[in-house]
This record gives C-alpha cells, structure tokens and sequence, in this order.
C-alpha cells in the first residue's frame, strides 16, 4: 500500500530550528501521483513508465531485490554526535523524510511558502519531477558499534574486509559509520534525496565520502537485457532476480539464527569503487578482451556457445577468465546480489578519466559471500591488469520499515525490540 496519509505533528513554528533547516515531518506537502509496488518486487510497468514510486514498507528494505534504476548517489557518514537520544531523533526524521521523498512528495512543508525567516524544510530541486522509482536503503558500518554502548550487538558477520591483493584504497573513499543508497530513473531525485537527508542530519552526521553512478551494471529483473559495463561487455548474467524468492532467502536475506534477532530481514552490503584502466583497455586486441571476460563482446555468450543465457562450459574458458573464476560452480555455490552501477569522476590530471564500476553487493553473510570470492579473484582473475579496488567499504543492512510508526534502525535502537 503507498504511502499517502500524514500523520499528525507538530506546528512547523514550534520545530524551527531542528538541525537547522527548520524542518517539519509529517506535515501535508506538495507531491505527485504514487503507483506502488511491494518493496523488494517489481514495480507496476505502469508505475515505471510514469516515473512512479516504489513502496517504502515493507519486510525488507527497497533498493536491495527492487528492480535496479538507471542512477545512483551513494554517501557514507560518520557521526558526529555523542548523544544517543539525538542520533534516534535523526534516524526517525530520516524516515518520515524517505518515507515522503520515495513517494514523490517535499520534505516536511516543502521548499516554499513557509515563514519567510526560517530556511525552507526542502531544497526544491525536485518539485515537479515525478518519485522515478526512488529508492532509499540505510545500512550501518562497524564503526558504528564502537558508539552509544552497541558493541554487544554488532553481528558476527558484518566483519572488517581484509586488504586484499592489489588493493589501493584511498581512505578518504573507505569506510562510515553508516550509509544510504538513494537509487532513482533520475539523478536529480537521487541527489536532492541525499541533500535533505545530509540536510537533516547537520550537526550528528556528516558526509565521509558519497558517489554518483549512471548506466546500472547489473539487473534484478527477469530476462531483462544484461546491462554492460565501461569495459563494454555484458557481466551479471545470472544475476539474483527479485522475483526469485528462494535465491533471495538463501543468499541474501539473513534468516532466524544467523544472529543478532535485530537483523533478521536484512542483508549485508559491500560496497567497492573499482577503478578502470580505461586506456589501457581501449589499446587491447578484442580477443584478449574476451579472454579476459570468458564471453564474446557482440551477444555477451559464453566461450563456445551461441547465446547470452547458455549455460557457460567453464572448462573451454581460460584458467584466469573472470567468469569462469567468478562463477558460482567455481566457487562451491557462493552466490551474491549486485545493484553496481558506471561511474566516471573527470579525469585524474595525467590524462587519463577516472573512470570505472562503483560495485555494490549484498549477501547474507560476508564471511560466505564476498570475502572468499573476492579472494579468489584478486589472486587469479585476468581482470587485474585492469582494474584497481580504491575505495572500500561494508555495512548492515537493517530489515524493512514495517509500517508508519516504524523507523529505520528500531530493531537495532529501540529497547523493546
């Protein structure tokens, strides 16, 4: 069911001054027709073709299993408040935010109109666009657990990512206490998204690092067209499909028993900036090039067959190939959901663009999903020569808002729970 109901709150006057921005959730806004759809299912084509919304409730956050939008703004935070109350009070206005901003609807009473002394509750770079399936998922990183007396429920595996071989990461791109992935068919609801989230949260969190992205790379969508990546090649064939709940519930959704009850739900996400040696690649011969992936670059067919969907004959491929080092039967079942998404960030003063995959994964659990695969990969894969691993960083994905009086991070924060 979308969200079309306010509920009651507060006058804007008495909520002047929250983080600065004057801000009152909840309270009636200008928005747009909501299509929905069940978070973690396909969205209603209808919906899609009409910039519509996804449904923001749900047992599982949208954004994971949701079929993958066309743009990305990833940010990390760190936090800058000691107070726990505080942080609480946050991640509830964070909620009734997305709640609103997923729905196609302004921040509190919107960008204008207000007290003319008091900044405006919404920065107004999205009024008049339509929710484009815009998506909001929070996860929260290990450092997070080293505040507001935590330790003792940080999961057992939501570990620190060892370094890995070739690994050069840029600190000021790793790590957060926590993240949001705001995924949308425009890239002007992403980034407002993540602006009157950042907005919201001045003076308790602060950006540590964010990252646009364009051109998804992979798909959740049944026999969709596999989108292809900067190198030019079709990866993620088999990629996890919303649809396909079994997948789902074996691969990412943590379950009853695989630790903290707060989890369950939820899944784990690695994020990795991937930086690709772009020039590099362009002056390589197109057999190598399909060498170095295991499938023909035209249709996107494993080595030796004729189709995209073939079931791929690993053995014909060669031992440093990516799919066939990657590949599940490779790497007894591991299994992983990616939503990674193109990204180019100007060039690097030598001539050469900064560009490459902004890879994002989740799994049930990190220990059995990323690490042993990524292993694996960073030692053997062919791929090396051309990409470099620069920024790194892992997170818990909580479980989803069930409904209006839940809020991201209850079932973490809330002592009930």
């Amino acid at each position: 069911m979308t969200e079309t109901q306010n509920s009651s709150s507060p006058s804007r006057r008495a909520l002047i001054g929250w983080g600065g921005a004057g801000l009152a959730l909840g309270a009636a806004a200008a928005g747009g027709a909501v299509a929905a759809a069940k978070a973690g299912n396909d969205v209603d084509p209808t919906a899609a073709e009409a910039g519509g919304a996804v449904e923001f409730h749900g047992a599982h956050q949208a954004g994971i299993a949701t079929p993958v939008q066309d743009r990305l703004h990833f940010a990390a935070f760190d936090v800058k408040t000691d107070d726990r109350a505080e942080f609480v009070r946050m991640l509830k206005d964070w909620t009734e935010a997305a709640r609103r901003m997923t729905a196609g609807k302004a921040v509190g009473e919107g960008a204008y109109g207000g007290l003319a002394e008091a900044p405006p509750d919404d920065t107004g770079e999205a009024l008049g666009l339509k929710p484009s399936r815009l998506t909001l998922t929070i996860g929260f990183g290990p450092s997070l657990f080293e505040r507001f007396g935590l330790a003792h429920r940080r999961p057992e595996a939501l570990v620190d990512l060892p370094q890995f071989p070739g690994d050069n990461l840029d600190r000021t791109r790793t790590g957060g206490d926590l993240c949001i992935q705001a995924c949308a068919d425009d890239p002007q609801v992403a980034v407002h998204a993540i602006r009157n989230l950042a907005r919201i949260g001045f003076g308790k969190v602060a950006i540590r690092w964010s990252q646009l992205g364009f051109g998804k790379t992979s798909s959740t969508t049944p026999d969709a067209q596999t989108p292809r990546n900067l190198m030019g090649f079709k990866d993620g064939t088999r990629n996890i499909a919303g649809t396909e709940t079994d997948r789902l519930k074996k691969f990412v959704w943590v379950g009853d028993g695989d630790g903290p009850g707060w989890m369950e739900g939820g899944s784990y996400l690695v994020a990795r900036r991937i930086r690709m040696n772009i020039e590099t690649w362009d002056r390589t011969s197109l057999q190598e090039q399909e060498d170095v992936f295991g499938r023909d670059k035209g249709e996107g067919a494993p080595v030796g067959k004729a189709k995209e969907r073939d079931k791929p004959f690993l053995k014909a491929m060669k031992p440093d190939a990516h799919v066939r080092l990657a590949h599940p039967d490779s790497n007894g079942g591991i299994t992983i959901l990616r939503r990674g998404y193109s990204f180019t960030d100007g060039s690097d003063g030598l001539g050469r663009l900064d560009a490459g995959l902004f890879f994002l994964a989740y799994q049930r659990d990190v220990r059995k999903g990323f690490i042993p695969l990524q292993r694996r990969l960073s030692a053997q894969d062919a791929l090396n020569e051309y990409i470099q691993h620069v920024g790194s960083a892992v997170f818990a994905v909580p479980p989803g808002v069930r409904d209006k009086d839940d809020w991201w991070g209850r079932t973490l924060f809330s002592k009930e729970a």
